[in-house]
């Protein structure tokens, strides 16, 4: 059983979510066809889904995918998403998370993946939020490594199929590339992205 504390990545998320101004909130991202506030929805709804896939609850939070709507955001999205996200970090910090099989996004699978999986999402998706607002991103090395390894085992060719709904296709980066813009292009993203 592999463990990962998200408490690092989920810490910067709500710091990055609680950063974006109202005025950003119809600018572009670096995800096809979501606006930053679509983006932030998402984030929202990737808290509560995984927090479901954590503590194997089930319900409606665990069977839909986390789609972006920034109509659904409210008034109380700057407190509310980081709370939540905290509420994720503390779920995964359980060991019984990472064991047994559980649902994320309306499907089955073991609770390890799930866990790296939210990990994934959120690494990648901070630093979407991160470029679409404008402010720094910064990422630990244990987080960024353990995402490495996810994204890449969908990277190699032949990988085509099991990509499709993840990923873009791969975005070559220079060799001696930084290790998150490594991540980032093997998510199909182009890690001098930028809104303007």
């Amino acid at each position: 059983m592999t463990f990962v504390d998200l408490g690092p990545a989920t810490r910067r998320m709500a710091d990055l979510v609680s950063g974006v101004r109202d005025d950003q909130l119809d600018g572009p991202t670096p995800c096809p066809g979501y606006t930053l506030g679509d983006l932030v929805d998402h984030v929202g709804g990737l808290a509560l889904a995984f927090t479901a896939a954590a503590t194997k609850a089930g319900g409606e939070a665990g069977a839909q995918a986390p789609s972006g709507d920034a109509s659904r955001l409210g008034d109380d999205w700057r407190a509310r998403i980081p709370g939540d996200l905290r509420a994720l970090a503390t779920a995964w910090g359980q060991p019984s998370a990472w064991s047994g099989t559980t649902q994320a996004g309306g499907i089955d699978l073991p609770a390890e993946v799930a866990g790296t999986v939210a990990l994934d999402e959120l690494v990648v998706h901070g630093w979407d939020v991160a470029r679409a607002s404008g402010q720094a991103y910064e990422c630990d090395r244990g987080s960024l490594e353990a995402v490495h390894g996810f994204v890449a085992q969908f990277s190699g060719p032949g990988q085509e199929a099991a990509r499709a709904g993840l990923f873009g296709p791969v975005v070559d980066v220079p060799e001696g590339a930084p290790l998150l813009d490594r991540v980032i292009g093997l998510t199909g993203r182009d890690p001098t992205w930028s809104a303007r």
